[in-house]
């Protein structure tokens, strides 16, 4: 006889595969995060099934509670990358109902099956579930786009100092990058040019490649690039600047690791933490590294120098 936890596994493949998904996204690690999203258990009738609001973490210690399949914690970004954005992308959970302004890289980053969804699945194994399954495909189309036009809204304009227009993803360090951008550009580098903005979801934002490659500037893809570049041309200057909000400043290590990256120019470099506000500043002081500059949003005007012979400039090249 067999197992009725392999049984209800299966049912949830079968379902997924229903549903229009890929092998990939209808296997068995597949169907366990589907079951613990729903907070099915091997007895649980599908009429039961409830949507929690749950983490990546809460689900595989669902699966291990409930099914005894104990996925090791490096398994955590596979189920994150090949099952759940990809059902997020059919709009079979949501993604952060409770704060859809969740930075990506928010620990607090948590999923729920769509409601649309839940409608559907609480009828499985029942007559009406072959006409409810075809009138929800129906409708998947329609509730994407609303859904996608409603993520757009909820991003962050930016405005680039010649005038063009990025948008950013909602929420986290990406509220500062648009001041520094917006403001320390502004007051510090007029005339500069945006060669690139980091963003959590895209990673690049702003990338002009071609111009980071005439200065001499190689990217590495495993390298941690700067938030923000802006080349000064009038001064031949590169001017690296971090969101320290979220990540910290620029102290002696993130030093080293910029100075590395951008070894190959043939602009000089200037290094530049930034800051919401000097509350935040004062819990990194000690850090900051020497020879490079401090800037704070809400004195969008002034700078703060961390020693060094020149105020707001390069060091090593002229």
């Amino acid at each position: 006889m067999s197992d009725p936890e392999d049984l209800r596994i299966e049912e949830a493949r079968g379902i997924l595969a229903r549903l229009g998904f890929d092998r990939e996204r209808a296997n068995e690690r597949s169907a366990l995060v589907l079951l613990a999203l729903l907070g099915m258990t091997r007895e649980s009738p599908w009429s039961s099934a409830t949507s929690p609001l749950v983490g990546t973490r809460a689900i595989m210690d669902w699966i291990r509670d409930q099914y005894g399949r104990n996925y090791a914690p490096n398994t955590r970004e596979t189920i994150r990358r090949f099952t759940l954005h990809q059902f997020a992308d059919a709009l079979l959970v949501e993604q952060n109902p409770d704060n859809p302004s969740r930075p990506v890289n928010s620990p607090k980053w948590c999923y729920r099956i769509h409601p649309r969804a839940l409608e559907l699945l609480q009828h499985v194994g029942e007559s009406d579930f072959q006409d409810l399954l075809v009138e929800y495909l129906d409708e998947v189309p329609g509730l994407r786009s609303m859904y996608a036009a409603a993520r757009e809204l909820r991003r962050i304009p930016v405005t680039l100092p010649g005038g063009g227009a990025v948008s950013l993803s909602p929420g986290g360090q990406n509220v500062l990058i648009k001041s520094m951008v917006e403001e320390f550009c502004e007051y510090f580098t007029p005339g500069g040019e945006v060669l690139y903005i980091g963003d959590a979801d895209a990673k690049w934002a702003v990338l002009v490649r071609e111009s980071l490659a005439a200065l001499g500037v190689t990217l590495d893809q495993h390298g941690k690039m700067p938030d923000l570049v802006i080349y000064l041309r009038e001064r031949n200057w590169l001017v690296l600047l971090e969101a320290a909000s979220s990540h910290g400043p620029v102290d002696a290590k993130r030093h080293r690791e910029l100075a590395k990256l951008f070894e190959g120019s043939t602009a000089g470099l200037v290094y530049v933490s930034c800051f919401p506000d000097r509350r935040e500043m004062r819990k990194y002081l000690a850090d900051i590294a020497w020879e490079t500059e401090v800037w704070c949003a809400e004195n969008p005007t002034h700078l703060i120098h961390f020693n060094g012979e020149r105020f707001l400039g390069p060091y090593g090249k002229t």
